[in-house]
């Protein structure tokens, strides 16, 4: 396979996996918010892709990890001596302050 029929082939995929997962919040929305909220009305298609990118933008970001990624950071940081950890913060702040 060429390099361009691969990338083809991944956003095609992409956009398949987008219009599923679009297809499966409406459906969900749908079948839920009505019987829990009677003002609840249902969703359409193209609200259900706005609500999808509008909860994306909101608690995943667009960097690729998805939702709150942190914890292995948190472990590295838990495992980390009090010197290691002030150096850290030393340097983190150097490099903030630097670009700010």
């Amino acid at each position: 396979m060429t390099k361009s029929f691969r990338c083809a082939a991944k956003i095609l995929l992409a956009l398949a996996a987008v219009a599923a997962i679009g297809g499966v919040v409406m459906l969900l929305w749908n079948w839920v918010m009505p019987a829990l909220f009677a003002s609840a009305l249902p969703l359409d298609y193209p609200h259900a892709l706005g609500l999808l990118l509008l909860s994306r933008i909101l608690f995943g970001g667009f960097r690729g990890h998805g939702g709150w990624h942190g914890r292995h950071h948190w472990r590295k940081w838990a495992a980390m001596s009090p010197e290691e950890r002030e150096k850290l913060r030393e340097q983190w702040h150097g490099h903030h302050h630097r670009q700010g």
